[in-house]
């Protein structure tokens, strides 16, 4: 997962540069569950034009990451081994190098140096302020792309997974995000409006696809997933935009 989200982040400079004269249209379509347009929405600048910035979103996914990492590797050093209290033998006369104490790493049964330990802290701090404005470039990264869908709702009266593959299906008809069903992994990240049980166990057998509340938006998912479908377009832009204050 890392190499692959390191990946997306570094852009060509001829890219860089194509992308700073096109300009992309703010009015975007909504679609039903159908995959049909039935209405339209401006979009704010601030969070879906801006340049790409490939070292802010560098440092920023590389601190999350680090503040995720579990430490379970834990070596023994050589205050935390058994043995080694008395001198192995003396100082002087022995012919021998010297030695203080069995304990030391270069002894069979002594301690690790330098060796990994779970009471290391790899977390890094990320300011408010950056943590969105990577999250905002990435996101109009990906409405340049075409990869960004608004939805205006997704239901279902029970969770059924036929329901789920028959909605992907309508959303594959959506110009730009053809290959939706075919992706075989991480292919759509759909952002609900609030945490609906049926929605969530209709999509929980599609290994290429994660459901969750808009609220929980974040820059790791957002990134590691090809498509982002956002329901109830209207509400979830208007809690981005409060990211940023």
């Amino acid at each position: 997962m890392t190499e692959k989200i390191l990946k997306k982040i570094k852009t060509p400079r001829k890219e860089k540069a194509a992308a700073k004269k096109t300009e992309i249209s703010l009015d975007s379509k909504i679609y039903d569950q159908k995959g049909k347009a039935v209405d339209t929405i401006k979009l704010p600048e601030s969070i879906f034009a801006l340049p790409w910035n490939a070292d802010l979103v560098h440092q920023v996914v590389v601190s999350l990451m680090s503040n995720k990492r579990a430490n379970i590797a834990h070596t023994k050093n050589r205050g935390d081994v058994s043995g080694g209290g008395k001198k192995p033998w003396q100082q002087k006369g022995l012919g021998r190098a010297r030695h203080g104490s069995t304990r030391s790493p270069i002894w069979v049964g002594g301690g690790v140096a330098h060796g990994p330990r779970n009471d290391k802290d790899y977390s890094r701090k990320v300011n408010k302020k950056m943590n969105a404005k990577a999250l905002f470039t990435i996101l109009s990264r990906k409405y340049k792309d075409g990869e960004v869908i608004f939805v205006d709702k997704i239901s279902f009266a029970a969770p059924k997974t036929k329901d789920a593959l028959a909605t992907l299906s309508n959303f594959a008809k959506i110009p730009g995000c053809e290959n939706i069903l075919s992706k075989k992994n991480n292919s759509a990240y759909i952002a609900i409006a609030k945490k609906d049980k049926a929605v969530e166990k209709s999509f929980r057998n599609f290994g290429n696809i994660f459901v969750d509340e808009s609220r929980n938006i974040n820059t790791l998912d957002v990134l590691n997933h090809k498509y982002l479908i956002i329901e109830n377009a209207a509400d979830s832009v208007k809690f981005l935009a409060n990211k940023i204050k």
